[in-house]
Order: structure tokens, then sequence, then C-alpha cells
């Protein structure tokens, strides 16, 4: 396994190996866990070369604070990459991924406006400007995502769609914790009693499921609201049942034949986001 902290160094592999090998591609930020490791295997699995980015995107946090508390650890990454079969490292600087101001503008109709979009202003364009270079880099055939940050997915889906017509973008299966809990980064960062409480995003989802013969998506949504508040929560962002392709509010289960649920809840100081298909 190699290690390319350049972007001159990593062309300069790139150009090396044959053009018929297919490559595939894991973005991360770093401090992986298991889910981010599905990917890679994956990808070991389908592709002749597997490289995975690790990169804190400044661009993409509207939260200082959040970026400067967001978790790394470069020495543990390498080894659990190495173990899972990664090829290559692609480890920037952020004066090498951004060396002059950033002018890229990015706009998604529909799917950037909604949820994630209306309480994370300008997440998206950061993400969709750091993923924009980082295809024109490693220039992969196929790309990795975890459904966990399915809006993001979609959003990625639909920027491969208008710039990149020849990449697969390849949306995988949340892992989740024995509890149900959808693994993140972020879930360090919950104290014992919060990490106690937290897989009740999962239970509620689930129980949505149910509750969807006799329920509509309004009173679903509510009654999970209630029960996050009630179990602990400090604060709902959003609950919203939503089609699963366009991202559009399901008012009725007659609208959709894909509804998914989403949510977005603050447990003390960590904010965790999850989503689960209601088919």
């Amino acid at each position: 396994m190699r290690v390319f902290r350049s972007i001159q160094g990593y062309k300069n592999w790139r150009n090396e190996i044959s053009t018929s090998s297919k490559l595939g591609f894991v973005p991360t930020m770093g401090f992986l866990h298991e889910g981010h490791l599905s990917l890679v295997r994956n990808s070991v699995q389908e592709n002749n070369y597997t490289v995975v980015s690790i990169f804190v995107n400044p661009v993409q946090f509207n939260n200082r604070e959040d970026l400067e508390k967001y978790p790394r650890n470069e020495t543990r990454d390498i080894a659990m990459l190495e173990e899972a079969g990664c090829d290559i490292i692609f480890m920037p600087s952020i004066e090498e991924m951004y060396p002059e101001e950033i002018t890229e503008s990015y706009s998604f109709p529909a799917l950037d406006d909604v949820m994630e979009g209306v309480f994370r202003p300008g997440h998206f364009n950061g993400v969709a400007v750091v993923v924009a270079r980082l295809f024109k880099i490693i220039l992969p055939n196929i790309s990795y995502f975890g459904k966990k940050d399915y809006q993001q997915y979609m959003i990625i889906k639909e920027l491969a769609r208008q710039q990149f017509p020849d990449l697969i973008i390849k949306g995988m299966e949340t892992i989740r914790e024995k509890d149900g809990l959808a693994m993140s980064s972020r879930n360090v960062r919950l104290s014992v009693v919060e990490r106690e409480n937290a897989d009740m995003i999962f239970q509620l989802m689930t129980r949505a499921k149910k509750l969807k013969e006799e329920f509509s998506p309004a009173e679903i949504e509510k009654h999970i609201a209630n029960m996050l508040v009630n179990a602990g929560f400090a604060k709902v962002e959003y609950i919203q049942i939503s089609d699963a392709d366009t991202l559009e509010p399901v008012h009725q289960w007659k609208d959709s034949s894909k509804p998914r649920i989403f949510i977005a809840a603050w447990l003390g100081n960590v904010r965790l986001i999850d989503n689960m298909e209601l088919i």
C-alpha cells in the first residue's frame, strides 16, 4: 500500500498503471469505522485497484466548532486500510486541495434545498466542490458511498450525471452497530449515557414501518419527534418522510412507491442523522 500526500505524486502513479485497469475510489474524512471499511472491501473485490482519500474538508462545515472537534487518527486509519486491502491512500493537505480561492458553485434543485440543505446552508456546495476535485484527481471508474448520508449520495449521483457521465456511483447500505445505531465517526463523542439512548433513532424508524399501515406520514413524523424528545434528545431538527428518488415530502402514502424516513437530531452536543426505507 502506498500513501500520497501530493496531487502530482498521485498523478504520477495513476499514469503508470494500465488504462484498462479498473479503479475504485472511496472518499472519506478519516477516523474510519466498519462502514468505511465495508466500502473499501467492496471496491477491492470489484476493481484492480482501490484508492481511499482521507481529507477533512473545511468548506463543507458551516460550524467551525464541529470542524475543530472532528476526530482524527492518521496512524489508525492507515493500519485499518492496509488490513482491508486498500492499494492507495490519498491524504492531501488543505493547501494542496485549495491552493487558491474557491470559486466553484453548484446547484442541485430539489435535492439540496430540503432537510440537510435547510439546516446546513452551503454544506452540499462544499461537498460537491471537494468531491468534484477528487474525481478529477483520482480518475476512478467506480466510487462508493454509504447510504447513511442518503441525501449526499443522491447529490453525488447528480454531480456525476452532470460532470462525470462515465463514472459509476455505487450506494451501499448503512452499516450499523448491534443495537442499530448507524456507524459514524462522530459517535465517539457521545457520553456513555447518550450512547445508550442513541439507538432510539433506529428503533423509531423501524417502528415507522409498522405505523404506516395505520397513520399518515405527518402523524408518524410528529409521533417520532415527541418520542425522541422524551428519550432525552436535546433537539430534533427534522423528521421527514420523502420519496427516495426525488426527496420530495410524502404527504399521503399513495404519493410514493419508495417512501424513506429521514431524521436529524441532537443528542447532547452530537448531531446524529439516519434514514431508512419504509417499504
